[in-house]
């Protein structure tokens, strides 16, 4: 319930920042303010990669920032993100694991944007906390991953979503987090996850449209 009041809340933040004169939607906000050397250097980093245009099939920030918030509101030990990308995503997975202690677990198929992803997370002092796989994740995760995972970050392949789903859900423990990058694009997922009474979906759209999902308890 907690993470759903969460969500809930910045659903009705950013729709009520729309309709007034004096705030900007969440979209438009501005940047996050780092509190610390570590937030100032991932938030640099995410800055830099931004401007060389090192972002292939990225999060913007509206939806990174709300993934840190909901990993830390989680106090998430093992986080699993099946499409690194260039590591945009994960750099904001990282800002809450630092505090959690937890780890990431980041798959991707592309040879460059993986090494651009690890360029990323060595600028940004966050190596250590990241264990990057790469080849087909359909095939990896099974391998690699072992329950009880915490937060799921799906944002790969379309026509993926579905097996990826079926593959992880197992995985993550009641009370965990799956979260589903532009599902606007995938109608198949959607239905599978507010089809099961095992689960409890709502879409953020002040980004590229994420779909937060509870395992319920």
């Amino acid at each position: 319930m907690r993470v759903r009041w969460i969500v809930s809340s910045l659903l009705i933040a950013g729709a009520a920042a729309a309709q007034s004169n004096r705030v900007t939607p969440v979209n438009e906000s501005a940047p996050p303010v780092a509190r610390t050397d570590f937030e100032k250097r991932v938030l640099a980093t995410i800055d830099q990669a931004v401007k060389a245009g090192e972002l292939y099939a990225n999060v913007p920030a509206a939806d990174g920032r709300l993934i840190r918030i909901l990993t830390e509101a989680l106090n998430a030990k093992t986080v699993v993100e099946i499409g690194t990308s260039t590591g945009i995503s994960g750099l904001w997975f990282c800002l809450a694991l630092d505090k959690t202690g937890g780890t990431l677990h980041t798959f991707e198929l592309d040879k460059k944007r993986a090494d651009l992803a690890r360029k990323h997370f060595r600028s940004a002092g966050v190596e250590s906390r990241v264990h990057l796989v790469e080849g087909d994740a359909h095939q990896n995760v099974p391998k690699t991953v072992r329950e009880p995972v915490d937060v799921v970050f799906i944002d790969a392949e379309k026509d993926g979503y579905v097996d990826y789903l079926n593959k992880v859900l197992p995985m993550v423990r009641p009370g965990g987090l799956i979260l589903a990058h532009n599902t606007d694009m995938v109608p198949a997922y959607m239905k599978a996850v507010t089809s099961n009474p095992d689960l409890d979906t709502v879409v953020y759209t002040s980004g590229g449209g994420l779909a937060v999902t509870l395992k319920k308890r």
